[in-house]
């Protein structure tokens, strides 16, 4: 298909007039505003509703990080391979379609701990093929040059929505029940799957045969990952961080609404706040990055972000800790805004257009993979010496992702990279073993400063 001649270029045409991109932004942000629904409704529904345990809470938490360990790498080469849209629409419905079970079970009579653990791996296993091929999607809907003003405009929108979603979520549980404000999230896999399909922008020729093992195309992308200091820093921060927040985050919920007595209303209200921060971070992401440069930017902020925790693990019952706790996840959020969308881009822009995908599927297989540890080892800790400390373990777990980047090269990265200067090799040139693509050099990007690669 021609290119639209709404496609924004970088000479200033705004991006709110691409179509696609506009379609594109509309549907994910519908699905995080739905995701956040759940994100509200669902600890509630467990730990309030079904008396979940910590050890429960936890191997809820387990089993819906367990998916993209599992399959990440696998969902982006399928990405590669084949349709990305198709794909984001596939695991939209397949989400829609599980998700709804939960309020019919709970209308019923009966839902059980046990169907929300299923219901938890499904719906895992559906979101990691749909974000697989989102975020290597938009590489393809905007010019190279664009790439960060589109992750920050997605980081915003998204904030945003997840914002109105944890009010919507906070609304509806108070009103409905916790398992009927669910339906919300099945809209919201609907409405994206609908403008998904009605993106129009071709995807870029696939290169390699789908006749290639799925395997072989996998250990490319591993190779290629590994091969560039840049993605390899990056993802290695990316992986420690996550496996830190995933130690908090498990317990948080259950922290917030127990031990500190906190009100649904006033857990949805908390969350807002976070997601407003993050829609702060993102949208300053570009101005941060050219003024102070992107490695000591995402530095100050990975330095930040253990302060952040400081508030809740000092916390007692009461309105002005939730005031204080909000505000702390406000800066938390923040500062994961402002760094993720930076990151983000410089891998997009670093890696060539046939290893999207695949780049992006190495960084969520290993974070993710960190996920499932953290969430089993935060239910033990919390059972065996209580949750404030285990909470406080996490807070500490934050320091080796700031120790990473400081040892980076990265910390002194002053401006975005350049677009790789080679291309993927053509078909014939992969008759026997594949070639892997050599990625740009860190001295090919900026001649004049090292770089390494590190972010949130």
């Amino acid at each position: 298909m021609p290119p639209s001649t709404e496609t924004p270029s970088a000479t200033g045409t705004s991006l709110w007039r691409h179509r696609d991109f506009r379609r594109y932004l509309t549907g994910q942000a519908a699905s995080v505003a739905g995701s956040s629904i759940t994100q509200m409704a669902l600890p509630v529904l467990a730990v309030l509703h079904l008396d979940a345990t910590t050890a429960q809470v936890a191997w809820l938490a387990f089993l819906g990080q367990l998916p993209p360990a599992l399959l990440a790498l696998h969902a982006g080469a399928l990405a590669d391979r084949h349709s990305k849209r198709w794909q984001m629409i596939t695991g939209d419905l397949v989400s829609a379609a599980v998700l709804a079970t939960v309020p019919v079970a709970a209308a019923v009579g009966t839902l059980t701990l046990t169907q929300l653990m299923i219901v938890a791996v499904v719906q895992g296993a559906a979101s990691v093929l749909h974000d697989a091929a989102a975020i290597s999607l938009l590489p393809s809907l905007v010019e190279r040059s664009l790439i960060q003003r589109s992750n920050s405009r997605v980081g915003a929108l998204f904030a945003v929505a997840a914002t109105a979603g944890s009010h919507l979520g906070a609304a509806l549980t108070a009103l409905l029940g916790p398992a009927r404000a669910l339906f919300g999230d099945v809209a919201s896999y609907l409405i994206s799957a609908v403008c998904t399909a009605r993106i129009q922008t071709a995807e870029p020729a696939r290169a390699r045969p789908e006749s290639r093992r799925l395997r072989a195309e996998i250990g490319e992308g591993l190779r290629y990952v590994r091969g560039d200091d840049r993605l390899w820093t990056l993802t290695l921060v990316n992986a420690t961080t996550s496996f830190a927040l995933g130690l908090l985050n498990t317990l948080w919920a259950l922290y917030l609404l127990r031990s500190l007595a906190m009100s649904a209303t006033a857990f949805g209200v908390v969350l807002g706040l976070g997601a407003l921060g993050a829609a702060a971070g993102a949208l300053t992401a570009p101005a941060l990055a050219r003024r102070c440069g992107p490695g000591p930017m995402m530095l100050a902020a990975l330095a930040i972000t253990p302060l952040t925790q400081l508030p809740l693990l000092l916390a007692s019952p009461g309105r002005a800790w939730q005031i204080t706790i909000g505000a702390a996840l406000f800066l938390q959020l923040a500062c994961a805004g402002a760094a993720g969308t930076t990151q983000r881009s410089i891998r997009q822009i670093v890696t060539t257009a046939g290893l999207q995908a695949r780049m992006q599927a190495v960084s969520t297989w290993l974070t993710s993979g960190a996920r499932p540890v953290a969430a089993l080892l935060a239910g033990a800790l919390g059972t065996w010496i209580g949750v404030r400390p285990a909470l406080t373990a996490g807070t500490l777990l934050l320091l080796v992702p700031l120790v990473v980047l400081a040892r980076s090269p990265i910390r002194a990265l002053r401006q975005m990279p350049d677009s790789p200067a080679a291309a993927l090799p053509s078909p014939a040139a992969r008759t026997s073993p594949p070639a892997v693509p050599t990625p740009a050099r860190t001295e090919d990007a900026l001649p004049d400063r090292p770089l390494g690669g590190d972010g949130l």
